[in-house]
């Protein structure tokens, strides 16, 4: 039953006139009677009694002009919902991000989508690597912000963009008192501070010195970034960090310079459940992300720190 026969029934309730009804709702006689005779096979009992002069309400009939009004107003505010969702004026977004990407890239993101799509609530959750997955594949997140991981197969991951790792020193530190690259394999001579073996950060560092023949073993470790650049500005030792991770920390008494020998390269996408589509306000989510990452606001990677400028 769907709206257009509920209008049909109520016309022709409140005439009892076929000719007039068929003129309110502008259908033919004909189409409006196969109509009305749909509805009653539908329901299963006459809603008209029908003579050559007259038309009346049946007793069922009758209820369901009581409940029409009130069912046509459900449906059509059911119906306007869908289209709210459809076209992206109501709706929510859940998100999963690294701190790091939490800090440079969702700002923009739900700052530029928000003016555009002021009606959507936007939620997110910054947290590591696994949590972030693990989100993604319990359904309580949209998507997911994070470095590639391949122990989750079964979740599918959409490049966006690539983060360079660079080191961060402390003004003071030896390797903070020279400019240009550093050999990374070169670094491990000092000491290092890293994040827990769990976090996309720790995996990409122990594999790059594993590479080249050296096992990580950092000085000391910290979860969070705000912990491992106070200590890095302790000069308690230097940290291997993607560039956007260093970006979140980079200030006054601290150095970032380029890593080489290798370049460590950190792949950062979106991850989503591979059954079910998107919802459309995070499908326009998706769309809105891809154009900002091939375009960032950010400055470049390899720009010099607050601390590297003074001096």
């Amino acid at each position: 039953m769907s709206a257009r026969d509920l209008r049909a029934f109520l016309a022709l309730a409140r005439t009892l006139s076929f000719s007039q009804a068929a003129r309110q709702i502008h259908l033919s006689q004909s189409a409006l009677s196969t109509l009305i005779v749909r509805l009653e096979q539908v329901f299963g009992a006459r809603l008209f009694d029908r003579t050559t002069r007259a038309v009346a309400l049946t007793a069922a009939g009758a209820v369901l002009a009581s409940h029409a009004d009130q069912l046509l107003s459900e449906l059509e505010r059911t119906a306007s919902a869908v289209r709210d969702v459809a076209l992206v004026r109501k709706g929510s977004v859940a998100l999963a991000a690294l701190p790091s990407l939490a800090a440079c890239i969702v700002p923009e993101l739900f700052r530029a989508f928000g003016k555009k799509y002021p009606e959507i609530k936007l939620s997110l959750i910054d947290t590591l690597s696994e949590p972030a997955f693990e989100l993604v594949r319990e359904g309580r997140v949209d998507f997911a912000l994070t470095a590639a991981n391949p122990a989750y197969a079964d979740l599918d991951y959409l490049p966006l963009t690539t983060d360079t790792f660079v080191l961060l020193a402390a003004l003071q530190h030896p390797l903070g008192l020279e400019t240009g690259s550093l050999r990374f394999t070169d670094t491990l001579a000092w000491p290092h501070i890293s994040m827990p073996r769990p976090t996309s950060v720790r995996q990409y560092v122990d594999a790059a010195a594993l590479k080249n023949g050296f096992q990580f073993h950092p000085a000391y470790e910290a979860s969070h970034l705000a912990t491992l650049g106070a200590m890095v500005l302790a000069q308690l030792g230097v940290a291997a960090l993607p560039a956007m991770a260093a970006d979140v920390i980079s200030g006054a008494g601290l150095v970032r310079r380029p890593l080489v020998s290798p370049q460590i390269h950190r792949s950062i996408g979106l991850v989503k459940r591979r059954e079910g589509a998107l919802t459309p306000a995070a499908q326009a989510m998706l769309e809105l992300l891809q154009q900002q990452t091939r375009h960032p606001a950010r400055a470049s990677t390899s720009a010099p720190s607050a601390g590297r400028r003074q001096r």
